[in-house]
């Protein structure tokens, strides 16, 4: 069995940020995303057989259960029991579980249905049918690059009033990815989940200014190790070009490549 930790005492907008960190929105990768059942049992057995650990997340987050799967068949999976008897009674009363692993630096994806308990080669272990998708997903094409506290990137927003007339709120970046980017929300502003804000603009020194549509996904606050609280926005690329990406995936690896370089000295 795999050890885990009591996280019972994990509050809401701690679960947020800790789903935020860990689930991507597969939305946002669709083309990475399996649907065949033949992909899908190829993927979990190879989480099987190189016994990779699985993170399931459930309640919003505020729980979580590391497990590895020991089985899988064409009609189910069996995953084994946690060592917190409290964590796997949880588990076994939700009705669905985000499930992340990582196998040779892909990154694997995937829900999950109700579980129930069953026996397998003597010991307790859970059992829930196949996932109807899995996401598979090479870490260069969801690399999330933090933006450096004393000089973050700055999203200029445009924000309407009652009357339609619109102004632009600049709003610090905490991090930036070909999926989307999460933004430090000044007080005074509110995001709400669902909402999409078209003609957004970013420049990305010494690469170039992009214009994008986005969507926000989740708002939590966070408590920084000043003991200040802020609150946070999680937001998705809305149908971005192909030269927008191309334009972020470079700015990453310029970020990157002069990091690798402070680092051995070059710079």
């Amino acid at each position: 069995m795999t050890e885990t930790p009591d996280d019972s005492s994990t509050n809401e907008p701690e679960a947020a940020a800790r789903m935020e960190k860990h689930l991507l929105e597969t939305r946002n990768y669709a083309k990475f995303v399996l649907h065949g059942k033949k992909e899908i049992l190829a993927v979990l057995r190879k989480l099987q057989n190189d016994v990779s650990l699985v993170t399931a997340f459930f309640d919003a987050g505020r729980e979580m259960l590391l497990t590895t799967l020991i089985e899988i068949s064409d009609d189910g999976v069996v995953l084994d029991f946690g060592a917190d008897s409290g964590t796997n009674r949880k588990a076994l009363l939700a009705d669905k579980l985000f499930c992340v692993a990582s196998q040779e630096k892909v990154r694997v994806q995937f829900e999950i249905g109700r579980l129930s308990q069953i026996t397998f080669t003597g010991r307790p272990a859970f059992r829930t049918a196949l996932p109807n998708s899995v996401l598979r997903l090479q870490r260069r094409d969801f690399f999330r690059l933090a933006m450096p506290i004393t000089r973050p990137l700055k999203c200029s927003m445009p924000r309407a009033d009652e009357e339609g007339n619109v102004s632009f709120v600049e709003m610090n970046m905490v991090d930036i990815s070909g999926g989307g980017l999460a933004l430090t929300v000044p007080k005074g502003a509110t995001l709400e989940v669902g909402a999409e804000f078209p003609d957004c603009s970013i420049e990305l020194p010494e690469v170039g200014t992009i214009k994008v549509t986005l969507a926000v996904r989740n708002v939590f606050e966070v408590e920084l190790r000043s003991g200040a609280r802020v609150t946070r926005a999680g937001c998705s690329f809305v149908k971005p070009h192909g030269a927008t990406l191309a334009l972020i995936q470079r700015y990453i690896m310029k970020v990157e490549r002069e990091r690798k370089a402070r680092e051995s000295g070059l710079l």
